[in-house]
């Protein structure tokens, strides 16, 4: 009885000792390939990540090669008016803004002297006159003479002399005569050109000099645009090119001129060439000083495949961007042209109508798939 109980204890004790050890087996499995399970998962789950952009298509347009720079509006004349005599202002004609034309009367200085030394000058010359004609007229008179030798040799050059200076008397009164008028005509200073009044340096009764200055004068119409380029962009611009360009005063109007001047030098400090436009300007909106913003188109409208500037992505010298296919992204290396708003053209590297990534690019690697926003 004894012997009996104790094989069934034993038998006990050998089967709970094989189900914890089966049970513990169970439990060490269970441990090991649980990771490789969840390793698998995780895994799964990575590749099912969709990367979220927001693309635009490349598109074909027409295009204007042009080069984008500013500059300032100056006076196409600007001179210094001047007195070419001496004399009190009598008075004035015009003022500061006014408009004059060629030959307008600016100011006239006081003409008394001058009148009374064109009378002088003239009263002269006719003693003068009157001088050479009684000596022609002895001449002639001795002329006979002499033929018939009744008068000496000596007696006859004598005359001859006389007639000759009295020649020059009356040259010399013509020419201090003519002199006389010409200031006196100078005394009223008219405007060299079709312009505006930009400053008024006297007033009426000033005491003036010849050389004293008066007024400053301006030409208006046509204007000049000056501007500089970079060195990069010389070749491609050349005299008659168009210039299109804005004032802040008139907003959202444009206004043209033609290139007529590159200069025969680059700056050295800025690497810049500096140039010149003429502009028409019959209405006078336009002002010396405005401050304009141009384009200068160089060559004719032609087509070309643009992707947004923000597509873009560089790395030193290399420039590339997105493009997706199906639900995949693919990296283009690019080569771009001159920017148009917005806009860039490409001139190798992408098509017409490839959808081009312009929002999340920097997420993207090739072949990474995408989830396209709408």
């Amino acid at each position: 009885m004894i012997l009996k109980k104790l094989i069934c204890f034993n038998i006990k004790k050998i089967s709970r000792y094989q189900t914890a050890k089966l049970l513990f087996l169970v439990l060490m499995i269970a441990l090991i390939t649980l990771p490789l399970v969840s390793c698998k998962k995780e895994k799964k789950v990575e590749k099912e990540v969709l990367i979220n952009v927001r693309v635009l298509p490349a598109a074909k347009k027409q295009i204007r090669p042009y080069i984008e720079t500013t500059g300032t509006l100056k006076a196409d004349e600007e001179v210094i008016v001047s007195s070419e005599v001496d004399g009190i202002v009598k008075s004035i004609k015009v003022d500061e803004g006014s408009a004059v034309g060629f030959g307008t009367l600016l100011v006239e200085i006081n003409q008394i002297d001058y009148v009374l030394d064109e009378r002088r000058a003239d009263a002269a010359l006719k003693q003068a006159q009157a001088s050479l004609a009684n000596a022609k007229a002895e001449y002639q008179r001795k002329e006979s003479l002499y033929k018939e030798e009744l008068i000496t040799r000596q007696q006859f050059d004598d005359i001859s002399t006389r007639v000759t200076l009295a020649e020059a008397d009356v040259s010399r009164a013509k020419a201090t005569l003519e002199t006389s008028r010409e200031k006196l005509s100078r005394t009223k200073i008219y405007s060299p050109l079709r312009g505006m009044v930009k400053e008024k340096k006297v007033s009426a009764g000033d005491y003036v000099r010849n050389g004293s200055p008066l007024f400053q004068l301006i030409k208006v119409d046509p204007l000049k645009l000056n501007f500089t380029i970079s060195e990069k962009d010389i070749a491609g611009l050349k005299t008659g090119q168009e210039v299109i360009f804005t004032v802040d005063s008139f907003a959202g109007k444009n206004f043209k001129g033609k290139v007529n001047l590159l200069y025969p030098n680059v700056e050295e400090r800025t690497r810049t060439l500096q140039a010149e436009a003429i502009v028409p300007n019959s209405n006078h909106l336009l002002k010396p000083g405005f401050f304009a913003r141009a384009l200068i188109y160089t060559e004719a409208p032609r087509d070309a495949v643009v992707a947004p500037l923000t597509a873009l992505m560089y790395d030193n010298s290399t420039i590339s961007l997105f493009v997706v296919e199906g639900n995949i992204a693919h990296v283009r290396t690019v080569k771009t042209g001159g920017k148009y708003g917005e806009n860039v053209e490409i001139i190798e590297g992408l098509k017409d109508k490839e959808q081009v990534v312009i929002v999340g690019q920097n997420n993207l690697s090739e072949g990474v798939k995408v989830n396209v926003a709408r």
